[in-house]
């Protein structure tokens, strides 16, 4: 299978080393794409590629490709997906699908109507911390999960390599707590009603930089999302997502340094949730770039094997109507029933 990267930047480089690594699995990386000609051609030779190209229609237009992965800011995904749909190749795209409901919307129709799998390049849930806890919820260890809270607090300068996101209008909830909410519908379900209380404790951001979300789930399961780039706390986990679920008779938990906890049976166990170190990756980031390279890996594998991925288009949209929903409850002071539940 022949791929495509449209965007050589810093998040990126994770694909790229990602795709290569699956070389073994018969990917190749046919070309890449990036508007600074200089990141396009260092990729090119970084990953051995044997072309480089500073527009998306022309490297769709010239190049015979299976799929192509979108690694670009929000704001361009419709114009990416509309050419590859009009290219009629599949997409991988990364999150979040756009920066306003409406365009998600479009850009998962657009797919829809051109007959182009869609998956959102969702990592989070591919974390081996998360991947490891969900098996111990599929296990029926801890009992029916009854309430969790999902938290990724941390005070470290974010800023320095994207400063843009200092005037980011929707900040927290669509950057980080996108993929808290969705972690939240990956562990508990579907989600009735969204409640949220938004800060903005920075003065040099435009958009909010702490938010805290309460979801009552189909379930019956209730979940507290926390996410905020301004904390205070020491040691700083950054960049572990923290998270704690009770069920009926028992708990999971994976704390700071991925160090897990189960109780079941009235008994306590202690297990080490860690990501293992790849050759391309290195601490404390080593977990969120493992996780590309998994994700990567279950797209394929679900594509070869005719099956849709657990993050296509339309479920994604899910949980961006839960991002949607938290900005609405933040402005009206009530809860919110998302718009696809």
């Amino acid at each position: 299978m022949r791929v495509a990267v449209i965007g050589c930047g810093f998040f990126a480089q994770n694909h790229l080393n990602g795709w290569r690594d699956l070389a073994a699995e018969g990917i190749e990386l046919a070309a890449v794409c990036d508007i600074d000609p200089k990141k396009a051609e260092t990729a090119a030779k970084t990953f051995g590629v044997p072309r480089f190209y500073t527009e998306a229609g022309a490297m769709l237009a010239e190049e015979q490709i299976d799929f192509v992965d979108i690694v670009t800011q929000m704001d361009t995904h419709l114009e990416m997906v509309k050419l590859a749909c009009a290219k009629g190749v599949d997409i991988i795209l990364q999150k979040p699908l756009a920066p306003e409901w409406s365009a998600a919307r479009e850009v998962v129709d657009t797919a829809r109507k051109a007959g182009v799998r869609l998956t959102i390049h969702e990592n989070f849930r591919y974390q081996s911390p998360m991947r490891k806890l969900k098996s111990v919820l599929d296990s029926g260890a801890i009992g029916k999960p009854t309430w969790a809270r999902i938290a990724f607090r941390t005070g470290y300068d974010i800023y320095a390599v994207q400063p843009y996101l200092h005037q980011a209008k929707r900040f927290a909830i669509l950057d980080v707590g996108i993929h808290m909410l969705d972690l939240a519908r990956f562990f508990l379900g579907e989600v009735e009603r969204v409640s949220c209380e938004a800060q903005c404790r920075n003065p040099e951001n435009v958009g909010e930089d702490t938010a805290t979300i309460l979801m009552r789930h189909r379930s019956g399961a209730v979940s507290v999302v926390e996410v905020t780039m301004e904390a205070r706390i020491d040691p700083d986990p950054f960049p572990e997502t923290l998270v704690t679920i009770e069920g009926d008779h028992g708990a999971a938990s994976v704390g700071p340094g991925l160090a897990a906890r189960i109780t079941s049976g009235g008994q306590t166990r202690a297990e080490d949730f860690g990501s293992p170190l790849l050759s391309w990756t290195s601490q404390p980031w080593h977990t969120v770039q493992e996780s590309v390279l998994r994700t990567e890996e279950a797209i394929i594998r679900a594509w070869r094997a005719g099956k849709d991925p657990e993050s296509t288009g339309d479920d994604n949209l899910k949980t961006y109507a839960l991002v949607e929903a938290a900005y609405e409850a933040a402005r009206e002071g009530r809860a919110i029933v998302p718009a696809v539940n």
